[in-house]
């Protein structure tokens, strides 16, 4: 009966299993530790693109590219007199959209727009691929441009775009690819939608105005 009570008080090797037994765990938290971190960055980053494109959506062309030459003081219904505000009827708003080819232009929810809906896909790309410049990851899908109501403008403007709105660039449902819950099968999940606001200065030109 010695050798038993020797065996149940021998404790070498314990130290081995209960590393064994901590190491999972410990690397899990570290790897969570970093994926919080690198989630914080990744929207930080995001939250940076929509600055930089809202920015350079004020100084260069429209997408709704109608409204930069559409005058409300002399189109053929209701038309506006020369120098009056333009009101929030009279222009409701604009959404655009794209899917990396084509980019669609349609009225505020709610409103009736008189003017064209034109969309300029060249310039809705222009505004992505400088996003891109801050997270690469950004796809065409992911933005959405408004160009809202601002109080600003007046009909038969001779030195530019009769609105002057506010212009949102917005991000939705950007991905970010999680380490520690793909161990839950968790791989991708969606960043916090963020959105940057600015009034639109010139509304044509390229980027030499940006």
């Amino acid at each position: 009966m010695s050798w038993l009570r020797a065996f149940a008080s021998n404790h070498r090797g314990s130290t081995a299993a209960e590393f064994a037994l901590l190491l999972p765990v410990t690397l899990f938290f570290l790897l969570g530790i970093i994926d919080v971190g690198n989630y914080a960055w990744s929207f930080n980053r995001a939250e940076a693109a929509t600055q930089v494109g809202a920015r350079y959506a004020v100084v260069t062309n429209m997408v709704p590219s109608a409204l930069a030459s559409y005058s409300f003081a002399t189109r053929a219904t209701n038309p506006i007199p020369q120098g009056t505000a333009i009101s929030a009827t009279d222009f409701p708003g604009v959404r655009c959209t794209s899917n990396g080819t084509t980019a669609t232009c349609t009225c505020a929810s709610g409103g009736t727009c008189s003017f064209p809906l034109t969309a300029d896909s060249a310039a809705f790309n222009a505004i992505v691929n400088q996003m891109n410049k801050i997270k690469a990851t950004i796809g065409y899908n992911n933005v959405v441009l408004e160009y809202n109501y601002s109080g600003l403008g007046y009909a038969g403007n001779p030195n530019g775009p009769d609105v002057a709105p506010l212009i949102t660039v917005r991000l939705q449902n950007v991905r970010y690819t999680s380490l520690s819950l793909m161990i839950f099968g968790f791989r991708n999940i969606n960043l916090p939608s963020a959105s940057y606001s600015m009034t639109m200065e010139d509304g044509q030109g390229t980027n030499a105005n940006y």
